[in-house]
Parts: C-alpha cells; sequence; structure tokens
C-alpha cells in the first residue's frame, strides 16, 4: 500500500505515521517511510538513533545531486533541464533503515512556491512518482499540512490519504482544506482520523465535525506520546492502546484497499 498522512501542524501526523509503520513491519511487510515535512521529525518519533540520523539529509537541500541528475543547479529559474531526471537509486542511496524501516527525507523547495517549475521540484515530483510507481513495499509519507508533492501525475498512485484531526474546529477547518487540495488532485480514497480523543464526546465531535470525510479510526489521547518524545523512543513501545487503535487503522486500510 501506499499511504500518504497529512492535517495541521501539531495534530499528530508524525505519530500516527510512526505507528503505522512500526505495525506494518510487525506483519512482515517491507515498509518505506518518507519525512516530507521541511521539519523533519519523523526519525525520532520512529526511534532511530541519533548516529543514524545524522546520515540523513533532505534530497531537496542536496544540490550536487540535483545539479547531476537535472543539470540545472538549484535556485535558478528558467533555463532548460531535464524533466525525467534518474531517481530510482535515490531511495536506497540515500536513505538509513532501523528495525525494518527504511526512512527517507524530501524536504521542501524553498523558492517559487509548491507549484514552482524549478531543478527541485521537478526531481522531488519525479522521485515521488517512481517510489509510489515502482517501489513494492509499504509507503508511508509523512506530508506537511498539504498535498503538494502529489501532484496530479501520483494522485492515483496513493492508495489512500489519510487526514488527521483532533477534537477542535480549527484542526477540522484544516481537514477540509486539505480534503479540497485533494480532490483537485483527484485523490479518491480520502479518509479521516481522529486523534487526541480523550472520550467518547471527543470522538462524537469530531464524527459531527467531519467534513464529509469517513472517519477510518480513532487514536486516544495518551501521555505516553510525549514520555516517547521525552526518552526519544517510539510511542509503539510504550502504548499498548496505541497500539491496538492503530492495528485497527492499519485493519481498516487493508479492507478498503483498491
Amino acid at each position: 500500500m501506499k499511504i500518504a498522512v497529512s492535517g495541521k501542524g501539531g495534530v499528530g501526523k508524525t505519530t500516527l505515521a510512526s505507528l503505522l509503520a512500526h505495525t506494518f513491519v510487525a506483519r512482515g511487510f517491507q515498509v518505506l517511510a518518507i519525512d516530507v515535512d521541511p521539519s523533519p521529525c519523523l526519525a525520532d518519533a520512529l526511534g532511530f538513533p541519533r548516529a543514524l540520523v545524522q546520515n540523513l539529509k533532505p534530497i531537496a537541500e542536496m544540490e550536487d545531486l540535483i545539479t547531476e541528475r537535472t543539470g540545472a543547479k538549484p535556485g535558478t529559474m528558467g533555463g532548460f533541464f531535464k524533466l525525467n531526471p534518474r531517481v530510482d537509486d535515490i531511495p536506497d542511496r540515500f536513505s538509513v533503515t532501523h528495525r525494518g524501516i527504511r526512512l527517507l527525507e524530501l524536504g521542501a523547495v524553498k523558492q517559487g512556491g509548491s507549484g514552482c517549475i524549478c531543478a527541485e521540484s521537478v526531481l522531488l515530483r519525479q522521485l515521488v512518482s517512481q517510489i509510489l510507481l515502482q517501489r513494492n513495499e509499504v509507503v508511508l509519507m509523512d506530508m506537511y499540512a498539504g498535498v503538494e508533492h502529489l501532484g496530479r501525475a501520483t494522485a492515483d498512485m496513493v492508495d489512500a490519504l489519510l487526514i488527521v484531526a483532533e477534537p477542535t474546529a480549527r484542526s477540522l477547518a484544516t481537514a477540509a482544506q486539505i480534503k479540497q487540495l485533494a480532490t483537485d488532485l483527484r485523490i479518491q480514497h480520502l479518509y479521516l482520523v481522529g486523534n487526541k480523543a480523550q472520550d467518547q464526546a471527543d470522538r462524537e465531535f469530531i464524527a459531527a465535525n467531519s467534513p464529509g470525510l469517513t472517519i477510518i479510526g480513532f487514536l486516544s489521547a495518551d501521555k505516553a506520546v510525549l514520555d516517547a518524545d521525552r526518552e526519544r523512543k517510539p510511542v509503539y513501545d510504550l502504548s499498548p492502546t496505541l497500539v491496538r487503535e492503530a492495528a485497527a487503522i492499519a485493519d481498516a486500510l487493508g479492507q478498503n484497499e483498491p
């Protein structure tokens, strides 16, 4: 399966992505986790050792690689460059692996906006397309609060876009905006995950205010998330409750797989 996770900043996208990554590994799958956030933190959530993470660098910041593959220097606009650069070797060469999870950091294009036609954006889009089309493993993309890395050419390759929301009006309003962006890209399989639910009232609030999205599961509010962050451990190791809830979401994804 190829799964993207999005939502308002701070709602728990990375927590969900990390839980699902460990869940799928526990079920015997190979997993490629991709951190798309310009301030990457998925490595910490997954429990990757610091010494290993030091070897990671976002692809968007690899100027020599971008120049080599596209023929254009990053940060320049106009001119000529390859629109289909080679990217098939990038996931294996520039990732790190821990506990059966391969981790890759994409980074963000810093000039021209999400729609810019520049060497960096072309390389990243080509890379995402190759990963979604060719990689024979579970792919989990921890997105920023949007879907800018998914163009029309790759949107139909995503088996599910999980939009995470907490029980607040602003979080659900952002979920509605992301739904519209995803709909514009013709992403067909959109689901809402309610996070930080303290009780049934929180779950009912999310359900009542869902922007027309099917709710595929809930994650409870759990102090283990804070403990995991402080101890630099995956929450998967500290919260049996969240492990069960993530497993239920994975089961639901399997049942809804195209």
